[in-house]
């Protein structure tokens, strides 16, 4: 292993993959993309949600609330039918058709940040209505804020906010995403090698017990109403274990829908095609061959290359389990609306997170009985690699189920200019 790390190392291709730096020039362009708004124009693996889609998401999530995957016990619930973990509608996109993109702006987007290494470092969620089976999903969107800091982990960063507006084929809003993106240079990382001193986990018999024991103790809500009026302040929400993270959970996450496009992981002739679009983004390994840079999500020596200690996950996924713990606690007949989630430390391969989170108050507005909750993912190091808080609508004794919130009269008003301009150029 340390023999295929320094190989690389010391390889052209290595130093060609670290060379890149944050330039000023970039940031000034970047700068002025804020505000410029466009229709999403990826294919990712899931356009149009199914039954076996959104089985294969939770599944992809270790996810196993029949909500999601049993057809005839959904039936029986408040929706109906099947609907979909709600940050799923994250990763479906049909292309969306649109104007040309302007000249001035296709210059701005060109080569910006070439070679610069990317991570989610958090995100923003508004949630409006599920995704069912047969919805396809559409997206428009652009950044909102581009900052420069001083990373404790890569030097200069760049932390760029963007939203992603999903939309159905009804033109209805579904979800607004706000994703926190950080921009590193691979070089400045693989020099400095803050956390190259961190080793992995193993776990004795007694210690991998107790990670079981908390699976086995995980409680699902499900059917079983969680009343607003039986919540209260400083109650807990359990606790939850996450892990310890493997290869195999990476390839799961993959498997069950996520596409990472335009950056996908691909074979064969489509990988010959990629490496041909994009070839910064394919470098090559300890045997000669070109592949992604992404594999530092499950590929150890090139992780460790770049400044790591070992591979791993993708905040995404910490993100959709953190999902899955509150809609755990908030039952089948509650709504989740707002979700806000920090990415906080790096969840390496072996890594155990345990969830736990709290009740932070409870408030009436517009008629909904809205809880505010706040959870932590805690390593075995006793780190916490994530913080959010979310607010989700509970079912009452004395009121109707809880609704969706209204979508915004403005996102509504653009959602449906951008569908009909989709749908006039002949968009399906």
């Amino acid at each position: 292993m340390a023999d295929a790390k320094t190989d690389i190392k010391q390889s052209e291709e290595w130093q060609k993959a670290v060379d890149y730096e944050i330039q000023d020039s970039d940031i000034e362009r970047q700068r002025k993309l804020i505000g410029v708004w466009e229709p999403m124009k990826t294919a990712e693996y899931v356009q149009t949600a199914s039954d076996d889609s959104i089985r294969n998401w939770a599944y992809g999530c270790g996810d196993d609330n029949p909500l999601f995957s049993n057809p005839s016990y959904a039936r029986k619930t408040r929706w109906g039918g099947v609907i979909a973990p709600g940050m799923f509608v994250g990763q479906i996109n049909r292309p969306m058709k649109g104007d040309p993109t302007p000249d001035e702006v296709r210059a701005l987007k060109k080569s910006l940040f070439k070679g610069i290494h990317v991570f989610v470092s958090g995100s923003a969620w508004n949630f409006y209505r599920p995704v069912r089976p047969g919805d396809t999903i559409y997206s428009y969107g652009g950044d909102l804020t581009c900052e420069v800091k001083q990373s404790e982990f890569a030097g200069r960063s760049v932390i760029i906010t963007s939203r992603r507006v999903k939309v159905n084929q009804r033109a209805e809003v579904v979800a607004t995403y706000d994703i926190l993106r950080v921009l590193t240079e691979r070089k400045t990382a693989a020099k400095k090698g803050k956390n190259l001193s961190i080793q992995p986990a193993t776990y004795t018999d007694e210690e991998w017990q107790a990670i079981e024991d908390i699976y086995a103790n995980e409680t699902v809500q499900g059917a079983t109403k969680r009343y607003f009026e039986s919540v209260e302040k400083g109650d807990p929400l359990g606790v939850q274990a996450k892990g310890p993270l493997t290869v195999t959970d990476v390839i799961c996450f993959h498997a069950g829908g996520y596409g990472f496009t335009p950056y996908a992981p691909t074979a064969n002739r489509r990988a010959h095609k990629n490496r041909q679009r994009i070839p910064a983004f394919y470098v090559k390994n300890e045997h000669g061959i070109p592949d992604v840079a992404q594999r530092l999500h499950w590929d150890p020596v090139w992780a460790q290359a770049i400044g790591n200690p070992m591979a791993y996950d993708y905040g995404v996924m910490r993100e959709n389990y953190l999902w899955q713990y509150l809609n755990d606690w908030a039952g089948d007949d509650a709504v989740i609306t707002h979700v806000h989630d920090e990415i906080r430390k790096f969840n390496y391969m072996g890594d155990v997170q345990r969830v736990s989170g709290e009740v932070l108050g409870k408030r009436i507005d517009n008629g909904q009985n809205l809880v505010d909750v706040a959870v932590k993912f805690v390593n075995q190091r006793g780190e916490e690699t994530v913080r959010s808080t979310a607010t989700i609508a509970l079912p009452s004794q004395n009121r109707p189920l809880p609704l969706y919130p209204e979508v915004p009269s403005d996102l509504a008003e653009t959602a449906a200019a951008m569908m009909a301009r989709h749908w006039e150029l002949g968009g399906e």
